[in-house]
């Protein structure tokens, strides 16, 4: 099993900036690609930025050029930069780790616990 933690959400006011951060930790694996998703009440889980182990980027058109995503690969860490935050990012984010068990070679896909991001007007 793979484990990831996240940290950094909480309450901002719009314009302002949060840094997101999430570590993979557990059995023996290899990590493919690693992201964040965000989710509303009553709405679907939706990406907002993806970064591959070739350093290939992938964002949302909402977030572009306000979130960068990046990766500290000796730490398995995935950090999610957001600046001028809007209202419109208000949501639940959830950390997202594409996988291959290093024993069985099976790919996996993990999802963090969530952290909250309330961005007031």
């Amino acid at each position: 099993q793979v484990q990831l933690v996240e940290s950094g959400g909480g309450l901002v006011q719009a314009g302002g900036s949060l840094r997101l951060s999430c570590a993979a930790s557990g059995m023996k694996f290899s990590i493919n690609a690693m992201g964040w998703y965000r989710q509303t009440p009553g709405k679907q889980r939706e990406l907002v930025a993806t970064l591959t182990t070739t350093a290939s980027t992938n964002y949302a058109d909402s977030v572009k050029g306000r979130f960068t995503i990046s990766r500290d690969n000796a730490k398995n860490t995935v950090y999610l930069q957001m600046n001028s935050l809007k209202p419109d990012d208000t949501a639940v984010y959830y950390c997202n780790a594409m996988v291959v068990l290093t024993t069985t070679l099976y790919k996996l896909t993990y999802w963090g616990q969530g952290t909250q991001v309330t961005v007031s007007s």
